[in-house]
């Protein structure tokens, strides 16, 4: 009967006893440490700038789109004032021949005000183009499918009208697609940086938790622990700080965005709203830029988490081949 109390009580002392194992037992890696919010803080910088990145490279590429689809729709007739012209009748008559003429859907004349408001941000507020030597505009829409002969147009127009002169906009906008393109280029290498730079922070940080808790690891693995187990220890423990930093820095990114698409909209029908609207479209990245940033944000969280894993398991590997060697 003694014999039984004694178990009984050595058993009850076991139970209790295994509550306080557990709570004592602690991560291979320190949930909380300095080096660990300050990896947070840099995934979080790096995955704002790559955002920002991505969100401008988008823009670019969709104001080299827009050029693009403008430069088959427009053209502008440009008619500089020169002694006894009429420029009223000269608008008049350039936009009679250019709408009559194949190809074109329609030509509107740019108003006064629209003129100056387009010299608004060099010449100021308040200007009357009759005291300058302003040329005026005739916008012409083009018909996409059969667009028209533009040599015979310039040679409808200028008999005319000597101070004419009809820009298909070719050039030009050549010129600044080929520009975009080369920006989107730019962007998506400096993109590529970004995630290097943002691989090599997350080696640089699983080495330095490893080499702070390498006594527990090397006593881990020597007891036999699989190195797939302490890999997916550090996995976790670098997914949960990846995925913490680059929510932070996506939101950030977002945010900014949100801002811009605010202040475009606000300061609609402004000269710089204008002249900034012309280069860049509206600021706002769209549907797509948006979904970009959100798989940005996993895309690094699960880098973060690949390359810990890989490091480990590198760097587990490195002990096996050295146990023997040191024996």
């Amino acid at each position: 009967m003694t014999e039984l109390s004694v178990e009984h009580s050595e058993g009850q002392d076991a139970a209790a006893a295994k509550p306080r194992i557990q709570r004592k037992l602690a991560p291979i890696v320190p949930a909380q440490n300095i080096a660990g919010r300050a990896l947070v803080l840099v995934i979080a910088i790096m995955t704002f700038l790559s955002c920002l990145t991505f969100g401008a490279v988008t823009l670019v590429r969709d104001t080299a789109s827009v050029w693009e689809n403008q430069i088959s729709r427009e053209a502008t007739i440009q008619i500089k004032p020169v002694d006894g012209l009429d420029m009223e009748a000269a608008l008049a008559l350039a936009s009679q021949i250019a709408g009559e003429f194949p190809g074109v859907k329609s030509a509107r004349i740019v108003d006064r005000e629209a003129t100056a408001r387009l010299l608004e941000p060099w010449l100021g507020s308040g200007l009357n183009i009759d005291e300058l030597p302003v040329p005026r505009l005739i916008i012409i829409t083009i018909d996409e499918n059969s667009p028209p002969d533009f040599a015979a147009l310039r040679a409808a127009i200028t008999p005319k009208l000597p101070s004419a002169s009809l820009d298909d906009h070719r050039t030009w906008v050549d010129r600044l697609v080929a520009m975009a393109r080369t920006t989107v280029t730019i962007g998506i290498a400096v993109l590529a940086l970004m995630l290097s730079a943002t691989v090599l922070t997350v080696v640089f940080a699983t080495r330095g938790a490893m080499a702070g808790n390498g006594h527990i690891i090397e006593v881990l693995h020597f007891v036999g622990a699989e190195a797939r187990f302490i890999a997916r220890e550090f996995r976790r423990h670098f997914l949960v700080t990846g995925m913490k930093g680059a929510a932070a820095g996506g939101a950030a990114a977002i945010l900014v965005f949100i801002v811009f698409s605010w202040w475009s909209s606000r300061n609609m029908a402004t000269p710089q709203a204008d002249q900034a609207t012309a280069l860049f479209g509206n600021f706002a990245i769209g549907s797509v830029g948006y979904l970009g940033v959100a798989v940005m944000v996993l895309v690094i969280g699960a880098l973060t988490a690949a390359t810990s894993h890989f490091t480990v398991v590198t760097y587990l590997s490195d002990i096996d081949i050295r146990q023997p060697d040191a024996g």
